[in-house]
Parts: structure tokens; C-alpha cells; sequence
């Protein structure tokens, strides 16, 4: 990236960008510290506007619908710009296009990501899975593929399990903020599920019932699947990459225990991964990292086919 967050000109956009990682991300922000720099400066700007572009909807304003969707259509727009031009006045969308620009983002990935925000603004329930994945893919699948790209591979079948790690974190999401979300009038958990597992609404909104409590091992157990699809996919990103990416995913999956550990009530508190076990997480993988970048060093030849 040629230290583009040091250009005078861009370090202001740049250093926002890293301001609203850290602060919306704290598990996210603590594994992206372990990777090189220039990778790391653009992982911030990557979030940054991925971030920008969920707070049009999760950040509470006095706005109409109406309103929203033509301001997602407008940053749309702005972005589409950008990608024409190689610059923005946006301080979001500057980090982000330089960024974009540099490791070969395609712009239909973040233009499916706003397609998704436009969703979640005129969607509050889903029918079936199928209908909820189309919702992960677009929030968070595609920043999977985005950051693939910033992360570097060996090889393209990476993007594969990109996504699907993108869809297991997103699920993770949607099990912790039950109690946010459904505040806000948004239930994701499909319909179709609700009414295999015998789980009325109402139930969602006011109370934890055995129901409930078995269409959260449920979908426990859905977001696990996706985990472990994605899991050796991280093999084939660059070595230096996977320390990150390896201690993030087992951050968030740690999200699940927690639920777990509460007797699947999401009506307690919002769970989270305390620092003393993320540190634990990020020395083991450390560990793991210097291991594999010796190995690779001593048998180049089996570069990007180790798995865990």
C-alpha cells in the first residue's frame, strides 16, 4: 500500500478510520494489531467504511425510512465516484478507496455490501435461511472477500472459505444482539424456524422459554457448522496473515461458549470474550505463526497447503 496512512494528506482519514475500529470493534481491533502494518492500516480503512455504512441504520437518528435508503443511495453514488476517479472528499470513503485501489478490491463487493444495509432497512424478518444468508452474505460475507484481498493468498480458493467465515460471524451477531435487535423491532431468526421449534414471537420479545432455549442450541450449532467450513480455508491466506485472522475467528466463535455458558438466554447481558482470554487466544496463535512462517522457511514447497 506504499504507507499511504502516512501521506499528510490521507492521514486524517486514515486515522479515523482506525478511531472507529477501535471503538466499534474492540474484539475485531485487538486480533488486526498482529498484522503488518501496511496490511493493518488497511484493514482499519476497510472496517472503517464498512462500519460507516451499518451505522446509517444502527446508529439511532431521527430519520424516515425514505430518508435512509436515498442516503445509502447517495454514499452508492459517492462510491461509485470514487472508484472512477481514485479519490473522495469523504474522509470514510478516502482510506477506503485508496485501499480499494491498491489491492484490487472489485466495487461490486461493496456495492452488494450497501445493497444489504438498503435490505436491513426494509426488512425486519426473514422467512427462511435462505433469505437470512442472502442478508449475511451481503453485511458481511463480501467484507470477507474484501479483506481477502487486503490479507493476501496462495490461493483463490480462499474466497470460498472467506465467505463462509463472514456468514458465521455474522450469524454470531445476530445470536448476541437478539435482545438489541429485537428492542429495535428486528427479529433475524428465521420464521421457518421459529415455527419448527414451536418459539411464538411474542416469546422473542418478552421472555426465554424451552422453546427458545432449543432454537438457540439450534442455531448455535448452524453458526458452528460455518465456522468449521471456514476454518482450514485460513491456511491459504499469506502466513503473515493468518495469525490475525485465526485468533479473530476463534474470538468470536468464543462469543457462542459464552451463550452457551448462560444457559442459551440472550435476555441476560450482552456476552463477550473477556481480555484475559483473547490474550490466551493471541499467544497461542502467535505461537502457531512463528511455527508455521519456520516451517514454510524450511520446506517451501508445501507453502500454503498446511492445514490445521
Amino acid at each position: 500500500m506504499k504507507k499511504m496512512w502516512k501521506v499528510e494528506e490521507n492521514r486524517v482519514a486514515f486515522e479515523y478510520a482506525r478511531r472507529i475500529t477501535a471503538y466499534y470493534s474492540k474484539s475485531f481491533y485487538f486480533s488486526t494489531r498482529m498484522l503488518p502494518k501496511e496490511r493493518r492500516w488497511a484493514t482499519y480503512a476497510l472496517y472503517g467504511f464498512c462500519r460507516h455504512c451499518d451505522n446509517l441504520i444502527d446508529t439511532p437518528r431521527q430519520r424516515t425510512e425514505i430518508e435512509i435508503v436515498r442516503e445509502i443511495q447517495l454514499l452508492t453514488e459517492e462510491l461509485q465516484v470514487a472508484y472512477n476517479t481514485g479519490e473522495s472528499q469523504h474522509p470514510i470513503i478516502r482510506a477506503f478507496i485508496l485501499v480499494a485501489k491498491a489491492y484490487g478490491i472489485p466495487i461490486e463487493y461493496p456495492f452488494d455490501l450497501l445493497k444489504g444495509v438498503a435490505m436491513d432497512v426494509q426488512q425486519t424478518r426473514y422467512k427462511t435461511f435462505d433469505e437470512l444468508s442472502l442478508f449475511c452474505y451481503r453485511v458481511a460475507a463480501v467484507v470477507g472477500l474484501m479483506m481477502t484481498h487486503v490479507l493476501g493468498y496462495k490461493d483463490e480458493r480462499a474466497f470460498d472459505y472467506a465467505q463462509q467465515l463472514g456468514i458465521a460471524m455474522q450469524l454470531t451477531n445476530i445470536l448476541r444482539d437478539i435482545k438489541e435487535d429485537k428492542d429495535m423491532g428486528r427479529i433475524y431468526l428465521p420464521q421457518k424456524d421459529l415455527v419448527r421449534f414451536g418459539v411464538a414471537e411474542q416469546d422473542i420479545l418478552k421472555k426465554i422459554t424451552p422453546q427458545l432455549k432449543a432454537l438457540m442450541k439450534f442455531q448455535i450449532e448452524r453458526a458452528d457448522h460455518y465456522y468449521a467450513e471456514a476454518m482450514p480455508g485460513i491456511s491459504l491466506l499469506e502466513t503473515e496473515s493468518q495469525y490475525a485472522i485465526y485468533s479473530a475467528a476463534k474470538i468470536y466463535r468464543g462469543i457462542l461458549r459464552k451463550i452457551e455458558d448462560q444457559d442459551y438466554n440472550p435476555f441476560l447481558s450482552r456476552v463477550f470474550v473477556p481480555s484475559s482470554q483473547k490474550i490466551g487466544i493471541l499467544l497461542h496463535e502467535g505461537l502457531r505463526a512463528k511455527f508455521l512462517s519456520a516451517q514454510e522457511k524450511l520446506f517451501p514447497v508445501h507453502s500454503g497447503i498446511i492445514n490445521r
